[in-house]
């Protein structure tokens, strides 16, 4: 008969499993206490909890979450971080985390419901994030409008250059009526 606290962890588990937009997996043997709070503290700036779980409750809740290959990746000591905002900038940050402390290393992890490798982990790190991105959109689609604008302007400048000229050449004297 499972405890009652051992099954509020195991459901604990599995909400934050459910409400994260991503679940990054490291292990993180051979770090001291105050480098695991300085890698939390980078983890919350970027909107992501890093929390250390007992194995066999993670586990559990994988399984009745439905991320059965993830339980492969529950072996070692094991912490995890729980995505709510960015998954880019979260992967960012256990990336310099990871260049900082080397024992840290990122197993694997899930991104929108999908198993993701230890590689496609540490490629996120190297994205662009949400606002770059987004601001590079809006260049693309900018850049017809501000061309078509540029060679109206310039229509503009050269009718107003002969019209100009249509009226020097008028008003000089000994100029033939046209």
């Amino acid at each position: 008969m499972p405890k009652p606290d051992k099954v509020a962890a195991v459901q604990e588990i599995r909400n934050r499993l459910d409400e994260a937009g991503a679940v990054l997996l490291t292990e993180y043997r051979g770090l001291h206490v105050g480098e695991i709070a300085e890698v939390r503290s980078a983890l919350r700036d970027a909107e992501a909890d890093y929390k250390v779980l007992k194995n066999t409750l993670a586990r559990i809740a994988v399984r009745e979450a439905g991320y059965e290959g993830l339980s492969d990746m529950l072996e070692g000591p094991t912490a995890v971080a729980f995505c709510r905002g960015d998954v880019v900038s979260a992967a960012k940050a256990l990336d310099e985390a990871a260049k900082k402390f080397p024992v840290l290393t990122i197993k694997g992890g899930i991104l929108r419901g999908k198993l993701i490798s230890a590689e496609q982990a540490s490629a996120l790190a190297s994205l662009e994030s949400r606002e770059v991105l987004l601001a590079r959109i809006a260049m693309m689609m900018n850049a017809p409008a501000q061309g078509a604008a540029t060679a109206a302007a310039g229509l503009l400048r050269d009718l107003g250059s002969m019209l100009a000229q249509v009226v020097t050449s008028k008003e000089e004297p000994g100029a033939s009526a046209a």
